[in-house]
């Protein structure tokens, strides 16, 4: 995957403003859902890509070092070379001194050639670290930002249980509403104080059949009167009742 391609995604990921995807979302946690895939497969792209590209830097880095200590060796042979030859001049050995005067060329020039190396890849490997710190801060902050999103999905998830349990307890009161008319227990005192009444309507009606037979018996006394007066006449017994007049003689 290339550099750009990765900075893209980790730019585009890090831009994203949470809270106004969750708003415009029709399922926000089916949203959530799907960005922690997507921060997922994302992170684990750029650590791949990550890991290759410091392992790049790294193989830079040692030919750099190489080429630093290859043109120090480079010079410390010239150096050898060149002693050598002055001292083989100074004897009169012209021959000898020349060679090894063309050895310390040789080497001369493998220094430069390792310091030129050196210095060519100087750039590219602070350009290649500079690329790496910024993939290293680009996948530490992705992966923040993970974490926010698990932790918004399990607030979301939070939030979205206790409204589900808040609409069921509201649900609850409201079926053993006592005020509603339409509830069972409403129905069911409505059907206790009809019973209540019809025992009271009964007891009425046994109390108004009471009083009536005690005026019966009322009745009673005062016939059975009557017939022993009606009695008295019949068989000329004196009881009738007496009239005392308001003056005598």
């Amino acid at each position: 995957m290339a550099k750009q391609s990765i900075f893209g995604r980790i730019s585009q990921l890090l831009r994203a403003n949470i809270n106004a995807l969750i708003d415009q979302a029709e399922d926000p946690e089916k949203m959530l859902d799907q960005m922690v895939r997507d921060f997922t497969d994302s992170i684990a792209d750029a650590e791949s890509a990550i890991a290759e590209t410091i392992g790049n830097l790294r193989l830079l880095e040692d030919d750099h070092r190489e080429d630093v200590e290859a043109a120090a060796e480079w010079g410390d042979k010239a150096l050898a070379a060149s002693r050598q030859a002055d001292q083989y001049r100074a004897a009169g050995n012209t021959a000898d001194a020349d060679k090894f005067d063309n050895l310390a060329k040789v080497a001369l020039q493998r220094q430069i050639s390792s310091e030129n190396e050196a210095k060519a890849a100087e750039p590219q490997i602070a350009a290649q670290t500079e690329v790496v710190e910024k993939l290293k801060a680009g996948l530490n902050g992705m992966k923040e930002r993970l974490e926010q999103l698990k932790s918004k999905r399990a607030e979301l998830i939070a939030r979205a249980k206790a409204a589900q349990a808040q609409a069921q307890v509201i649900d609850a009161v409201k079926s053993v509403d006592l005020m509603d008319p339409t509830s069972e227990v409403s129905r069911f005192e409505e059907k206790i104080r009809r019973e209540e009444a019809r025992v009271r309507g009964q007891q009425e009606l046994a109390a108004s059949s009471l009083d009536a037979q005690f005026e019966q018996l009322d009745d009673l006394g005062e016939m059975t009167e009557v017939e022993a007066r009606l009695a008295a006449l019949k068989s000329g017994g004196g009881n009738q009742p007496t009239v005392t007049s308001g003056a005598e003689g």
